[in-house]
């Protein structure tokens, strides 16, 4: 009978290791470069230290997130109908 490995413990991660890691999330890193910085196993985690630290925050940080996510939305929408357009008027422009 083989003999199993002692598995190492759960990482333990202080309150402010978490803050400093959401923070470069919110400053625009992206969740895969954080975690791989900082040695995390995946992105997931963050997700989730994100969400308890808005939701810890009060109302207010969760409606300004909410309203973060819709502009971002919006934006996505309005860079996709400035690229048709520039395509468009690439193609009307072209001399026959």
């Amino acid at each position: 009978m083989p003999k199993r490995k002692k598995r190492a413990g759960r990482r333990q991660y202080s309150e402010e290791f978490k803050a400093e890691a959401v923070q470069m999330l919110l400053d625009g890193h992206s969740a895969t470069s954080v975690a791989t910085r900082l040695g995390l196993s995946g992105t997931s985690i963050l997700y989730r230290w994100k969400s308890n630290l808005i939701s810890a925050s009060g109302p207010a940080a969760t409606a300004l997130e909410t309203r973060v996510h819709e502009l971002e939305k919006e934006l996505r929408r309005v860079e996709q109908e400035r690229d048709i357009l520039k395509k468009a008027l690439a193609i009307f422009s072209q001399k026959t």
